[in-house]
């Protein structure tokens, strides 16, 4: 988008897009204990570049939108057993690149944010590793709805 400035001058504004916000359209249960597992955000609030996949889950830069990132993730979690500690993480290409573990007694609500520098055709996935007592199972909780939810995640193109 350019702006007239006057006397000739003008100044292309720059946008933080591609941006996407997802969200768990109901709870994801049955996750495993002591195993990373991809977070199903199967529903979106937005996806300006048509870049997140809600069957995938996956985030994939645009042709042309290499960059830094900006990525966060927030989840309610809980287990049929106690939760002894979660990581959230990022997976760039299929790899971890970044986690945050907590150290949680049965309940938390998890978060993570990291800026991933990305080329052309790269995709971020959200992942979680709950440790949960005698080899229970995990929650995520979603309990909610667009106005009202605690399982979401969003990224952006950072402008630079």
């Amino acid at each position: 988008e350019t702006v007239a400035l006057g006397s000739g001058a003008s100044q292309t504004l720059a946008a933080n897009t591609p941006a996407f916000s997802a969200y768990l359209s109901a709870d994801q249960t049955g996750i495993v204990d002591s195993t990373w597992t991809k977070v199903a955000m199967n529903t979106e609030f937005y996806d300006t570049g048509s870049a997140y996949d809600t069957s995938t889950y996956r985030f994939t830069v645009p042709t042309g939108q290499a960059g830094k990132y900006c990525f966060l993730a927030s989840m309610y979690i809980e287990g049929s057993n106690t939760v002894e500690d979660a990581s959230v993480g990022f997976y760039k290409n299929g790899t971890l690149v970044f986690y945050k573990e907590n150290a949680i007694d049965n309940k938390i609500d998890a978060q993570i944010y990291a800026t991933i520098d990305l080329a052309a055709a790269d995709y971020v996935e959200l992942y979680i590793y709950m440790n949960i007592a005698s080899g229970g199972t995990g929650i995520i909780n979603q309990n909610g709805t667009t106005t009202n939810n605690r399982a979401y995640w969003y990224g952006y193109k950072l402008i630079t």
